[in-house]
């Protein structure tokens, strides 16, 4: 899991079955120090996130398909699991 930042959704009329039903999102994957980590993706929302939403972000196509429950090939890779409320980072000295 990594976090990312929802930075705005994708509307399509025409997309693959498995994707019917599912909200679209793109994303930006962030490092712990919510500092932009990689290229902009396109996630399945699983918790109703907009855009600007701290995000944890599951990027592996089979644990995707098993979240969603979804037992075929499915063209799933990434898949947004939570809403960030909050980030504690204790560094011990």
């Amino acid at each position: 899991m990594q976090l990312a930042r929802v930075i705005g959704n994708i509307v399509s009329t025409v997309k693959h079955p498995s994707h019917e039903g599912h909200k679209l999102m793109l994303i930006q994957p962030l490092s712990q120090n919510l500092e932009k980590k990689g290229n902009v993706m396109i996630a399945i929302d699983t918790v109703q996130s907009g855009e600007g939403d701290l995000v944890l972000l599951l990027s592996e196509g089979g644990s995707a398909r098993q979240i969603l429950n979804d037992h075929i090939e499915s063209p799933i890779r990434a898949v947004i699991v939570g809403l960030v409320d909050s980030i504690d980072i204790h560094v011990s000295q």
